[in-house]
């Protein structure tokens, strides 16, 4: 009988510090502050969905812990977990203010996570305030959010507060590709760069579109097969049709487009998407700024080669109108109407450009 699968999310969670990605200057603080026993009572983890916070809190658990204990003890008394999402009332912080006098059965601290915290009610917030400031020695908290703006200032003074970052596309796709060889996944670098990227600095959301994408592709990653089944444009229809409005080709734009709405793609979509296409052309024309430029080497390689071709003033006027159509478009009551007559102002830049210098 085969094993029952784990999803990725799980089976590749880190349990070391090492493992943690993109949160170097966390990880590297928490460290430190184990190894100087600079260790405070309580910490709050804010930052999006899907980039560690939790996960570093287990870790932080499990390490604050090492050196006060005999090889092989069972460390699962020390650690309690809440998800105030779910457990949100008085009654459930009271059972936590009842037990954390009471010391450890093994190792020096008794840590305690509260998950998505911002969730407690105000009563349960109230009950959780007096412990919070005066702890008994043994007790850390480690408290996590999505949404730190709701967390009340009486806890936030009381908290060491780190900041998660989304996870860079860099970091991620790194991070794909190790998991994808211990999987035995072969994979083009431009779809894992696709899945990083659709994932928008979550790593959660990363490894269970990589899921997702391994079961529709198979065990070969494929960029067009990617794209089809996440459902994402293509980058060379944004190469395409930049060169056809650099050429002042009107007509074959608009052809271009029609194209792109009978493929079934939504017309706002596709204007995000030529935004930062033109955003990413914007940061290839000078070497200082190409390090903004998050897609694979071959990809990077084609915007810089677009980019030499066209002048700085196009580019930026040419943001400016897909960013204002961007803007109107959910307002408008002849969306693809607007679209289109996006694209031919930004076709004609340069006649009007021309013209005004002959009138001066």
């Amino acid at each position: 009988m085969s094993e029952a699968f784990v999803v990725s999310a799980r089976k590749y969670r880190p349990d070391t510090w090492e493992t943690v990605v993109g949160q170097k200057s966390i990880t590297r603080t928490l460290q430190n502050a184990i190894a100087t026993q600079q260790i405070a009572q309580a910490y709050l983890f804010c930052g999006p969905r899907g980039v560690g916070k939790t996960t570093c809190a287990r870790i932080f658990a499990k390490a604050v812990n090492d050196g006060f204990i005999e090889d092989g003890a069972d460390l699962s008394f020390n650690v309690f977990e809440l998800d105030a999402a779910s457990n949100n009332g008085v009654e459930d912080i009271r059972g936590i203010v009842d037990t954390v006098r009471i010391p450890p059965q093994v190792g020096k601290y008794k840590i305690y996570i509260i998950d998505e915290v911002h969730m407690l009610s105000s009563g349960a917030f109230n009950a959780f305030l007096k412990t919070l400031e005066e702890p008994p020695a043994h007790a850390i908290f480690i408290l996590a959010t999505t949404e730190k703006h709701k967390i009340i200032p009486t806890i936030l003074s009381r908290c060491q507060i780190f900041d998660f970052n989304r996870i860079r596309v860099a970091d991620m796709t790194e991070h794909l590709a190790d998991i994808a060889g211990k999987e035995g996944v072969t994979f083009e670098p431009e779809a894992l760069h696709v899945i990083a990227e659709k994932a928008d600095g979550a790593m959660r959301d990363a490894l269970s579109i990589f899921d997702q994408v391994v079961a529709f592709c198979g065990r070969n990653l494929t960029y067009d097969l990617v794209i089809e089944n996440l459902n994402v444009l293509d980058y060379d229809y944004y190469f395409q049709l930049t060169d056809l409005a650099f050429k002042e080709d009107i007509p074959e734009s608009l052809l271009l487009f029609n194209t792109i709405l009978n493929k079934g793609f939504d017309a706002h979509h596709f204007v995000s998407g030529w935004g930062g296409h033109l955003r990413r052309l914007l940061v290839s024309k000078d070497p200082a700024t190409i390090a903004l430029l998050e897609v694979s080497e071959n990809v990077g390689q084609k915007y810089v080669e677009q980019a030499a071709l066209m002048d700085l003033r196009f580019l930026i006027e040419a943001m400016d109108l897909v960013n204002e159509c961007d803007i109107h478009y959910r307002a408008s009551k002849h969306q693809r109407l607007l679209v289109e007559l996006t694209i031919m102002k930004i076709c004609s830049i340069q006649s009007n450009r021309k013209e005004g210098e002959k009138k001066k």
